[in-house]
C-alpha cells in the first residue's frame, strides 16, 4: 500500500508533457534534451566515470521511470550514462513476458540458467510462466491448449503438485470472472504479467535484473525508520508517514499534539479513589470503578471528542479493582476487592445485571478475561480460586490451587494466560485441562496486558518498571524504567494506531510515555496525583485517548 501511494504521489503531476523547475515552465523536447550539455558532459563526450554506487543508483533511478511510464528518459539516462538497466538475456525475458510470448519467454529463460544464483531456481520459474501461460488460455476459452498445456508441461515438471491440482479444477470454471476469483488471479494483461514479472525478479541476482521496485522498497525503510525515531509518531495512516506532509522532501517528524500530552477533560463523579478504568474495546464507552463501590459507565463521543456520564452501576458491596469489557462491548465484568465473594457481569448497554458468579463464601474473584465470543469468560484470585464460567453464573470449569493476580485470553481463543504468585505467567487450556509457563519473572508481575495481536505482553512488575515480553519466543525484549511502582497495582497499555507507544502511570504522580522501540522515554507529563494509572481507549477514530485515573476520585482524559 505504501509502495503504491509512492507511485500515486510522484505520477500525480505528470498528466502532460510540461513540468514546473523552481517556479519555471519547461517543455519536455527529447531531441533537444539529447543535444544539450548535462552534468557537464556534451553530446559525444564519454560519459562520467561511476563509482559501483553511482551506477547502481543511476540503474534505480531508470527503473523507477520506467515503471513510471518513462521509457524514453530511461533510455536516454542509460545512454547517456553508459550502464544498463539489465542484463540483455533479462531485459528479452521481461519483454517476452510482457508482451505474453510463452515459447520466447521459455527460451529467453534457458539463457539465463548459467545466469542464477541456483540453477534449480529454473523449475519453478518455468512453473510460474507455465501457470500464467495456462490461465490465459482458459480465460481466452482455449480450453483444449490449457489442457495439453497443464498435461504436457505443467505436470511433468513435478512441481508443486497441489498446485497442479488447484489449476486442474479451475477446468470447470463457467466464466472469466469465476475463474479470476478462483485462481486468486487479476486475469490477461499488464497486472497479472507484471504480478508474474515481480516473482521471477526475485529468483534473478541483482545484477543481472535488479528487484522489483527497489527505489521505492529503501525509501520506505529510510522513512520507516524516521518514523521509528519520532518521538510522537501516532498515526497509522501512510499519507502522514511520508516525510512532515507526506513529502519525502523533509524528514518524518510528527507535532507533540499528534500525542495526547494535554488533559481535555477531568471527570470528577467518584466519590472516593478510582482504582480502575477501561475503554471499550469498539472505543464507544468508558467504564470506571471506585473503592466507593460504584461503576460509571461513559458515553464517549466521537466527533466532539468528549466523554459524557450514562448510568452507574451499583449495589457492588466493596470497592471495585477490575473490570472487563467484553470482545463485542455490550457486556462488563465487575471484579470487587479481595474480602468480596463475587463478581458481577452487566448489561453495559442498559445497566441491567446479567449475573452474579459466586461459589463459596470464602472465594476471592478479583480479576477476570472474557473469551472471544463475547459467551463465555475466565476469573480468579489470589485465594487459589480459577474459574471458567457462562454467562448463566455456572461454572464450567475449574482449575485448583492456582492464586491469579491478572488475567487475559490470547487471540487463539482458547488459552488462558494467568499470572500468579510465582513471579511467571502461564498457559491455561480448560479444555484440554493442560498448563505451560511461558513467562518467568524474578518479581512479583503485578499487572499485564497484551497488544492487539497477542504476540506482545506489557509487564508491570514490583520494584522493576515495565517489561516487554515476546510471548512466541518466550523472551524478554525490553525493560522501560522510571517509574515507581511497589505497594500499588499500576496498569500500563500499548497506545497509538500501531500501538507504537508504550504508556504507564507511576507512584511518584507521573505519567510516562516510551516509543516501542527505545527504552527512553520520550515524554513526561506530570499529573496533580498521589498515583497514575493509566488506561488507553482502543478506538476506531483519532485521537487516542489515554484515561489516567487515581487516588485522587478524578479520571483524566488526555
Amino acid at each position: 500500500m505504501q509502495q503504491q501511494q509512492l507511485q500515486n504521489q510522484q505520477t500525480s503531476a505528470n498528466g502532460s508533457e510540461t513540468v514546473q523547475q523552481n517556479g519555471t515552465d519547461r517543455t519536455l523536447d527529447t531531441e533537444a534534451a539529447r543535444s544539450e550539455t548535462q552534468n557537464g558532459v556534451a553530446d559525444g563526450d564519454p560519459p562520467p566515470t561511476l563509482t559501483v554506487v553511482q551506477e547502481e543508483m543511476v540503474r534505480l533511478i531508470g527503473q523507477h521511470l520506467t515503471g513510471l511510464g518513462f521509457k524514453k528518459s530511461a533510455e536516454l539516462l542509460m545512454s547517456e550514462s553508459g550502464c544498463r538497466l539489465d542484463h540483455p538475456a533479462a531485459a528479452r525475458f521481461r519483454q517476452c513476458v510482457m508482451d505474453g510470448e510463452w515459447s520466447k519467454a521459455e527460451a529467453a529463460l534457458n539463457e539465463l540458467r548459467n545466469m542464477l544464483d541456483n540453477p534449480s531456481n529454473q523449475t519453478e520459474m518455468r512453473f510460474l510462466l507455465l501457470e500464467q501461460k495456462y490461465l490465459e488460455l482458459l480465460e481466452n476459452g482455449q480450453a483444449m491448449e490449457a489442457l495439453t498445456c497443464l498435461r504436457s508441461q505443467l505436470t511433468p515438471l513435478q512441481h508443486n503438485m497441489e498446485r497442479v491440482h488447484q489449476l486442474s479444477s479451475l477446468m470447470f470454471m463457467s466464466n472469466p470472472e469465476e475463474l479470476r476469483v478462483a485462481a486468486g488471479w487479476a486475469g490477461i494483461g499488464n497486472e497479472s504479467r507484471q504480478a508474474l514479472m515481480d516473482k521471477l525478479q526475485h529468483f534473478l541476482p541483482p545484477a543481472i535484473m535488479l528487484p522489483p521496485h527497489r527505489l521505492e522498497t529503501l525509501l520506505l525503510q529510510a522513512v520507516e525508520n524516521q518514523r521509528g525515531q519520532c518521538s510522537y509518531h501516532n498515526t497509522g495512516s501512510d499519507t502522514q508517514v511520508l516525510g512532515s506532509g507526506g513529502s519525502l522532501l523533509t524528514d518524518h517528524s510528527c507535532p507533540l499534539q499528534a500525542f495526547p500530552c494535554t488533559m481535555v477533560q477531568c471527570l470528577t463523579d467518584h466519590c472516593d479513589e478510582v482504582w480502575i478504568a477501561r475503554f471499550s474495546p469498539d472505543g464507544s464507552k468508558l467504564a470506571t470503578g471506585s473503592k466507593d463501590a460504584t461503576v460509571i459507565i461513559w458515553d464517549v463521543d466521537p466527533e466532539t471528542l468528549t466523554v459524557t456520564r450514562r448510568f452507574t452501576l451499583d449495589g457492588h458491596n466493596f470497592g471495585v479493582v477490575y473490570l472487563a469489557w467484553s470482545p463485542d462491548s455490550t457486556k462488563l465484568i465487575v471484579c470487587l476487592q479481595e474480602e468480596a465473594a463475587e463478581l458481577t457481569v452487566w448489561n453495559a448497554e442498559h445497566g441491567d445485571q446479567i449475573c452474579k458468579v459466586s461459589n463459596s463464601p470464602d472465594d476471592s474473584l478479583t480479576c477476570a478475561a472474557w473469551h472471544k465470543d463475547s459467551r463465555k469468560f475466565v476469573c480468579g484470585g489470589m485465594r487459589g480460586q480459577f474459574y471458567q464460567c457462562g454467562l448463566e453464573g455456572h461454572i464450567l470449569d475449574s482449575w485448583e490451587g492456582v492464586r491469579v493476580q491478572c488475567l487475559a485470553v490470547q487471540n487463539d481463543g482458547k488459552t488462558v494466560l494467568a499470572s500468579d504468585t510465582h513471579h511467571r505467567i502461564r498457559g491455561y487450556h480448560f479444555d484440554e485441562v493442560q498448563d505451560h509457563n511461558i513467562i518467568q519473572e524474578d518479581h512479583g508481575i503485578m499487572s499485564f496486558t497484551l497488544d492487539s495481536t497477542g504476540r506482545y505482553a506489557l509487564l508491570n512488575v514490583a520494584n522493576q518498571g515495565v517489561h516487554l515480553w515476546d510471548l512466541n519466543n518466550r523472551t524478554l525484549v525490553r525493560k522501560f524504567r522510571g517509574l515507581t511502582q511497589g505497594h500499588y497495582t499500576i496498569h500500563s497499555c500499548f497506545g497509538g494506531d500501531n500501538q507504537d507507544f508504550i504508556a504507564s502511570g507511576s507512584e511518584e504522580t507521573n505519567l510516562y510515555r516510551w516509543i516501542h522501540q527505545y527504552e527512553a522515554y520520550a515524554t513526561t507529563v506530570i499529573l496533580c496525583t498521589c498515583i497514575g494509572n493509566v488506561s488507553l481507549a482502543r478506538s476506531s477514530f483519532p485521537p487516542v485517548f489515554l484515561g489516567c485515573y487515581s487516588n485522587d476520585k478524578n479520571v483524566g482524559i488526555w
